[in-house]
Formats: C-alpha cells, structure tokens, sequence
C-alpha cells in the first residue's frame, strides 16, 4: 500500500512539473486568451444564454481550482530547495551561524527576535567607515546590551 501512494506522489510530483511547465510559457497564456476570445464571439449565437455564461465560468473555476493544488506542490519544491540550499551554505561557511539552519521552522516570534538582532547588525555596519567589515549574531547581541545599560 506504501508502495502504490509513492507512486502515486511521484506521478502528481510528475504531472505537477510538466502542468507548471507548459502552464507558464507564453503559449498557454495565448492558449486561454484564444479560448476567450472564441467564447465571447460564440455570445450573439447562443443569445449570451445563461449557459453560455456557464460555460466559461464552469471552465475557469475548474482549471482554477486544480492548478492551485499544482502550483503550490511546486512552489513547496521550489522553497524546500531553496532553504536546503541556503542550509548549505550556512553549514559550510566557518564563520556563519549554524543557528539560522533550519530557520523556517521558528514561530514568528522568534524570526521577529532574530530579525532585529539583524537590524542591529545592521546599525552596527553602518556606523563603521569599512564598508566590508563583519560582525557576528552575538557581538551584535553584546553591543545591544552595552547601549542599554
């Protein structure tokens, strides 16, 4: 049973890249633009029906509703990459802090905490005249206190 459901998230993970693929080239853009066009001049031979409404509405919900699933595996990949990339970069660097690996786990109080050690860091580089100089999480932290007392 383990089986099959991985074959079937590999078939959507499949799907989902070949939909998010052809979906965003200029050709699927002219694609739906060509099916409105169609359907607004099919308008006067339907008597603009209400079923000649509910077809392009019906259609769009449709393809709306499923390609917000496929979009968001995709961006979920997209994002996973990215932050295992970051990761590595982060992990491989000596003077990095390991303590941002991981970093999209933290509540948003604690991303809001770190962000203004950040802004800190930033104050910091920006009082000095060099341009290329560096400071790390903790010295920001120790500058931090200092100014407060």
């Amino acid at each position: 049973m383990i089986k099959n459901k991985l074959t079937l998230i590999q078939q959507f993970e499949q799907c989902s890249k070949v939909v998010t693929k052809a979906t965003g080239k200029p050709f699927a853009f002219l694609t739906a633009f060509l099916v409105i066009i169609v359907w607004a001049f099919l308008g006067p031979v339907f008597g603009f029906s209400d079923t000649w409404q509910l077809v392009i509405n019906t259609g769009t919900t449709i393809i709306t509703f499923l390609m917000v699933f496929v979009i968001q595996q995709s961006q979920n990949k997209d994002t996973m990459a990215m932050q295992l990339k970051l990761n590595e970069l982060i992990a491989s660097s000596k003077t990095a802090s390991n303590r941002l690996v991981d970093i999209e786990d933290l509540s948003e109080q604690e991303l809001d905490k770190l962000k203004k050690f950040y802004i800190t860091l930033s104050k910091l580089a920006a009082e000095e005249d060099n341009a290329m100089g560096s400071h790390s999480i903790d010295e920001a932290h120790q500058k931090h206190k200092a100014k407060q007392q």
